[in-house]
C-alpha cells in the first residue's frame, strides 16, 4: 500500500540540526493520511473515522526539533494501526480466519475494540463493513508497527548513550468530556507515568507543576496512566524515563468539525514553554542525579 502516491513515508523523524538535550518526543496517534483501500473497507464516513486521532498533536509539539530533540511522527492513522499496543493484541471477532497462537486475544484493550488493529473508533463506532483476512493485520504489523518501534528504540538508545539518561515524552490528546472519577473536574492535561514505574517522581511532579504554573488544570495518572509505549520504554532505574502527556483536545479543536480553534496557537505556544521548562528541569535533574551517584 502506498502512502500519498509513494511520496509520504508512513512515519518520519523530525531531527534537530544537532541533538542537544536528553529528550525524545513521540506522536504516535496524530497520523492524518487514510489509505483509500482502508476507507473503502470501512463503514464510516471520512469524518467519523477520524474520531480516534490525536488531532494535530504533532503540530502542537513542532518546536521540539528547534529546541534540540527529535520528534517521531506517525502519518498512518491510529484507526488503521495502533503502535501504542503490544504488537499482536488482536480481536478474533474482526477476522475471517484464525489468529496465530501468539496473538493476545484476551487483553482489556482487545475486549474494548482497541487492539493493535482497532475494531472501533471512539464512541463505539465499528470501523469495518465486514471481517478482514488475518494476513492484512499481520502485514500492517510487519510493515509499520515493527519499523516504527525499531526507530523509536534507536532514538532512545542514541539519546541515552549521548547524555547518560533519556526522557521520552509520549504525546497524545483526549476527548473534552473526560472527567476525573468522583468529581466534575475536567483536566486540561494528564501526565502519565504508570503510577511511578515509568519515570522518576521528580520528572512527573515537574511536568505537573510547569503546566499548573502555565494556568492549566493538570493531574497525574487518572484516568490515563500511560499505554504500552510508556510502560515498555520507561525504565527509570536505568536512566530511561517515559512520560505520557494527554492534552484535552477541546482546548484547541472543535470536536464536531475537527478543525482548529482560534486558541490553537495559544496552546502550541504554551507547550513550547512547557518543553523549554522541562529541558531546564532535566539539566538540574541530571546534575543532582550525578552528585547523588558520587
Amino acid at each position: 500500500m502506498q502512502w500519498a502516491d509513494g511520496r509520504l513515508e508512513p512515519f518520519e523523524v523530525r531531527e534537530p540540526e544537532q541533538q542537544t538535550i536528553p529528550f525524545v518526543f513521540n506522536s504516535p496517534h496524530s497520523g492524518r493520511f487514510y489509505p483509500p483501500e482502508f476507507l473503502a473497507a470501512s463503514r464510516l464516513d471520512s469524518l467519523s473515522i477520524r474520531r480516534s486521532e490525536d488531532h494535530f498533536v504533532d503540530e502542537l509539539f513542532s518546536d521540539a526539533p528547534q529546541l534540540g530533540a527529535p520528534l517521531l511522527v506517525a502519518h498512518f492513522p491510529r484507526a488503521y494501526l495502533d503502535v501504542n499496543r503490544e504488537p499482536y493484541e488482536l480481536d478474533p471477532r474482526m477476522f475471517e480466519d484464525a489468529l496465530p497462537s501468539y496473538a493476545n486475544i484476551g487483553s482489556m484493550r482487545v475486549a474494548g475494540g482497541l487492539g493493535t488493529v482497532p475494531r472501533i473508533v471512539a464512541e463505539n463506532m465499528e470501523i469495518y463493513a465486514r471481517r478482514m483476512p488475518v494476513a492484512d493485520a499481520l502485514s500492517r504489523i510487519e510493515a509499520l508497527y515493527k519499523p516504527y518501534h525499531a526507530c523509536l528504540r534507536r532514538l532512545i538508545a542514541r539519546t541515552h548513550a549521548r547524555f547518560g539518561f533519556s526522557v521520552l515524552i509520549d504525546c497524545h490528546s483526549m476527548p473534552g468530556n473526560i472527567r476525573i472519577a468522583g468529581s466534575d473536574t475536567r483536566p486540561d492535561f494528564i501526565i502519565g507515568d504508570r503510577y511511578g514505574t515509568s519515570a522518576s517522581a521528580e520528572l512527573s511532579r515537574a511536568a505537573l507543576h510547569i503546566l499548573e504554573d502555565l494556568g492549566f488544570n493538570a493531574v497525574r495518572n487518572k484516568p490515563y496512566a500511560g499505554g504500552f509505549i510508556t510502560e515498555h520504554y520507561g525504565r527509570p532505574v536505568r536512566g530511561l524515563h517515559a512520560l505520557q502527556i494527554e492534552i484535552n483536545r477541546s482546548l484547541y479543536v472543535d470536536e464536531a468539525t475537527l478543525e482548529k480553534r482560534a486558541d490553537f496557537e495559544v496552546v502550541a505556544a504554551a507547550l513550547s514553554l512547557f518543553m523549554r521548562q522541562m529541558i531546564d528541569f532535566a539539566d538540574e535533574f541530571s546534575i543532582e542525579s550525578t552528585l547523588a551517584a558520587e
